[in-house]
């Protein structure tokens, strides 16, 4: 900027000038939001405020203790309304601090706590969401394979097959225009070898009669169990190999991996293992019009199957809409209904991160410790066999005469 105004001056000059300028006036805030802050997540924490209505930040204080918070509030009078989450010591703080002033929770913890309680009641009646799992007994279609008029065991598509195909015909062009093999492996920067191999076939599909498709694998054997593993829901191909390794199996893992891999990628298949209680949370929360149709039919089957959740669906979104509107005079309301429907509570305040103690200052476990008293007996060693313990070595009576 200094440059562009054409002022020579550096920039420890200018950031002196700009930390030198006066705060500010804040004017007295009528509506505060207070909530933390970490400045080292898990040890140390702090408290911001910030005026609600310009939603500015005002100050930070170095801890989140109550009476800092209330020695705060003290000295702001005309405080109508405190905007905060569920934390015992911020309730604390602005009830001394501020008694003439409402606490209010703000919409994103609100429906932060609700989304927990969801997820929980979800994970509850997680047997429900088997309904999306495919069911064993009706194995999925198999999809058509095309089939190549070359009669080739390589079909259009293959990605090795089409690389030699346009390869052998580049080679024969290249021949046919008069260019020797050592100038086309020149120009297509290949070895003698691979251009002499395309050169001699009269067509691509000779060379790929020594290829392993259509031999039998190691993995045959085992493809029964695998097909019952992946019709189960465990669609994790390291978990399978090992798993199959005990009664006998030799191969590698790249074979397990690349036979699952060819089931998830196939178009008709519906072995997936059925969505986590998270995902279906996330169905609920969210408005149906943001889900998709393949997220809306998959969550219509599985209130379909399971009453609880429907009621869980409609409390939610009648709880969004109430917040969205602004309706709190439902709220009494609200709670009758979730508690007619026995679903669970709302979640107790979060427990906050405490600081743990540092490395030198926690005791170390008993059995490392020295005891002083009586010695006991090691398991293995004798009646007859010494003590080998190192102990505290006494001074002779003659250093003893010296140092007194």
């Amino acid at each position: 900027m200094a440059s562009v105004i054409g002022v020579s001056v550096s920039r420890s000059t200018v950031l002196r000038l700009v930390e030198a300028l006066p705060d500010p006036e804040v004017p007295a805030p009528r509506v505060v939001g207070v909530d933390e802050y970490a400045t080292r997540k898990g040890r140390n924490y702090g408290t911001v405020l910030v005026d609600v209505e310009s939603r500015r930040p005002i100050d930070l204080l170095p801890d989140r203790e109550a009476s800092s918070l209330a020695a705060w509030l003290v000295k702001r009078p005309r405080v109508e309304v405190v905007c905060r989450d569920r934390a015992p010591f911020f309730a604390e703080g602005a009830t001394a601090g501020a008694p003439q002033a409402v606490q209010v929770a703000d919409r994103w913890h609100l429906w932060h706590n609700l989304s927990e309680a969801a997820e929980r009641c979800v994970a509850d009646h997680r047997g429900c969401l088997q309904v999306l799992a495919p069911d064993p007994a009706q194995p999925a279609p198999e999809p058509k394979k095309l089939e190549d008029p070359s009669g080739s065991p390589w079909p259009r598509g293959h990605r090795f097959a089409d690389r030699i195909r346009v390869n052998h015909a580049t080679v024969h062009e290249l021949l046919a225009a008069g260019l020797s093999r050592r100038a086309i492996g020149r120009q297509l920067r290949m070895t003698s070898r691979p251009v002499k191999l395309l050169a001699d076939a009269a067509t691509p599909e000779d060379l790929f009669r020594s290829q392993w498709q259509g031999r039998p694998s190691k993995l045959d054997a085992f493809k029964p169990y695998l097909d019952d593993r992946w019709n189960q829901g465990c669609t994790n191909a390291w978990r399978v190999w090992e798993e199959i390794v005990p009664p006998g199996y030799q191969g590698s893992y790249q074979r397990v991996r690349v036979y699952f891999r060819e089931k998830r990628l196939s178009p008709g298949s519906v072995t997936a293992r059925p969505p986590s209680p998270r995902v279906v949370a996330g169905w609920i929360l969210r408005r149906p019009e943001n889900l998709t149709e393949t997220e809306h039919l998959r969550l219509k089957a599985v209130l379909v199957h399971c009453p609880e959740l429907d009621a869980l669906t409609g409390h939610v979104r009648s709880f969004g809409q109430m917040l969205t509107e602004r309706q709190g005079e439902r709220l009494p309301q609200w709670l009758d209904a979730v508690r007619r429907d026995n679903l669970p509570r709302p979640p107790h305040p979060r427990r906050r991160h405490r600081p743990r103690p540092r490395r030198r200052d926690r005791r170390p476990h008993p059995a490392l410790e020295l005891g002083r008293g009586r010695r006991t007996r090691q398991p293995n060693q004798d009646a007859q066999t010494p003590d080998v313990r190192p102990r505290r070595l006494s001074p002779p009576p003659q250093a003893r005469l010296l140092y007194s």
